[in-house]
């Protein structure tokens, strides 16, 4: 059997974490395993990782704040390496767009949204609205894994953009 490292990342809901599975079949015990993670406006760290589990991952194991501190990790494209020794040999790549912190904005203004209040016709622009956003940012997740990193950022600033907007002019209640 021979070594074969792939790794997966699974939904936490949880704005502040990032879970790093390692779904992984080894060949006897790898040596030095680690992840390289490439948030997006910060340089790539390289931290220790677990083999055999899921690894949950927040900003102070990567260095974004300090001990105790537990911030939201932004949303973007995020760049995972995980490499054993000798890691020019033995590595494995993903590219994935995190929109946790939008679909938690998104999830808001859709609470907000009282539907037993608003007339018909408010009710029905506001779901409509809604799900132009939502298909925004299922098209930024879908270019990402595409390998269209652009269009992917476009497609998130255009959805933030009109959930702004929803979210400011309220649903006309």
């Amino acid at each position: 059997m021979a070594t074969i490292l792939d790794i997966f990342v699974t939904q936490t809901y949880n704005v502040n974490t990032l879970a790093v599975a390692d779904i992984s079949t080894y060949d006897g015990a790898p040596v030095s395993p680690s992840l390289g993670v490439g948030v997006p406006g910060f340089p790539v760290v390289e931290i220790p990782f677990v083999i055999n589990t899921t690894n949950i991952i927040n900003s102070f194991k990567l260095g974004l704040s300090e001990v105790g501190a537990d911030y939201p990790l932004p949303d973007g494209i995020y760049h995972l390496t995980y490499s054993i020794a000798p890691a020019y040999e033995n590595f494995v790549t993903k590219t994935f767009m995190r929109v946790d912190k939008i679909q938690e904005k998104f999830d808001s203004a859709f609470m907000q949204l009282d539907m037993m209040e608003c007339n018909m016709a408010v009710k029905t622009q506001a779901k409509v609205e809604l799900s132009s956003i939502y298909f925004l940012i299922q098209g930024s997740i879908s270019a990402a894994n595409n390998c269209a990193e652009l269009e992917s950022e476009k497609l998130y600033q255009q959805a933030n953009k009109m959930l702004d907007r929803f979210i400011k002019k309220g649903c006309g209640c």
